[in-house]
């Protein structure tokens, strides 16, 4: 079988180059010039050697240019990649440094409203965690970023639970001036009034361009909401202002001890020895340090909103008009000055000078300021 395949091909190639004469003449004279079929067949072999060659040299070029062009184009796109990667680094970064520095804001406002208005955290509150300062930032890396994140979460919590507990408090501090008769809106409008302020500006903000971000203005209020009905509380008479075992005579009707007629008894009477001390029963000013009829030597203070409390019958002052005193600071000595029978404290709380029962004061202010502290 393949002898006779080679042996076709043999003939067709025989037939394709067959033995041929070329005839040339030249100057009279005739020559021959014989080409075999062997002769052709090398001659075409060399001929198809060299085409082959070229085409090869050919497709060997335009492969090289094909690829040399193919990795300059991604080349030039790794480039593209790299440099938009640069780009988006960089803008992580800034926005890395952005999100630190504003959580340094946050903080510095927590800290400030902490230290004037709290003092020290209820035991369920806790203080987040300082933020990282651009130095200690390793690299712009997602998990810094979500170390962040977590910060910045922890400082909104913080924020909310404190403004929950400055509500609570300031709560408790306007339910007790009503359980006392007394409205707390004017504390309120006096906590907000612009008389007599001023100081040097220190801006509070949580952001580069000077804002303050929501909440924390609604912590900022309800911790000033909270400090005024707490010291509208702290001026309400709340301190015994005489340490003695009993009181000789109630707010009220009574017999008067001279002559034994009907009367108004507008305080509270607290008997004791001769100098003992007398105290103030509220933060205020003292108002008047002199004497009074029917009181002999006195003292009243001022404790804001229309509130005053009196110190009648006397035996020596301690403090003067316009001093401004706290709760239990020793003012005055008992003595029996002006209409008195003996050696006592007359006590009287007015508003608007209105007396009131001091009992309810002095009992109910003093119990509930405890428990909202």
């Amino acid at each position: 079988m393949k002898s006779t395949s080679a042996g076709a091909l043999a003939k067709r190639l025989k037939a394709a180059f067959p033995d041929r004469e070329l005839i040339v003449r030249s100057q009279g004279q005739v020559r021959f010039i014989r080409f075999s079929s062997g002769m052709q067949k090398a001659a075409s072999g060399v001929a198809v050697s060299l085409v082959g060659a070229w085409c090869v040299s050919m497709g060997a070029m335009a492969l090289s240019q094909f690829s040399a062009s193919t990795e300059q184009a991604a080349l030039a796109t790794r480039e593209a990649k790299v440099a938009d990667a640069a780009s988006k680094v960089a803008k992580y970064r800034d926005n890395l440094d952005g999100t630190v520095a504003d959580l340094a804001r946050r903080q510095q406002f927590i800290e400030k409203m902490i230290d004037a208005h709290i003092g020290e955290l209820p035991e369920e509150t806790e203080t987040p965690a300082a933020p990282p300062t651009p130095a200690s930032k390793l690299s712009a890396a997602l998990p810094e970023a979500s170390k962040l994140q977590q910060i910045k979460s922890s400082q909104l919590a913080l924020v909310d639970r404190l403004t929950r507990y400055a509500d609570h408090r300031a709560t408790l501090a306007s339910d007790t001036i009503r359980k006392l008769g007394l409205n707390p809106a004017p504390m309120m409008a006096r906590a907000r009034s612009k008389v007599a302020e001023g100081g040097p500006l220190e801006r509070l903000a949580t952001g580069a361009d000077g804002s303050l971000d929501p909440r924390f203005r609604r912590l900022g209020l309800s911790l000033a909401r909270m400090d005024a009905l707490e010291n509208g509380l702290a001026s309400i008479p709340q301190v015994q202002p005489a340490h003695v075992a009993y009181v000789s005579s109630s707010y009220g009707y009574r017999s008067d001890p001279f002559n034994g007629s009907a009367a108004f008894h507008a305080g509270l009477d607290f008997p004791g020895p001769m100098g003992s001390p007398i105290y103030a029963a509220a933060k205020g000013k003292v108002s008047f340090v002199g004497q009074r009829q029917g009181y002999g030597n006195c003292i009243e203070i001022s404790h804001g909103n229309g509130l005053m409390t009196r110190y009648g019958h006397l035996s020596a002052f301690g403090v003067r008009v316009g001093q401004d005193v706290d709760g239990g600071t020793r003012i005055a000595a008992m003595g029996s000055t002006g209409r008195s029978t003996g050696p006592h404290l007359h006590f009287e709380v007015r508003v608007n000078n209105r007396p009131m029962n001091p009992r309810p004061f002095l009992e109910a202010a003093r119990n509930v300021q405890q428990e909202a502290r």
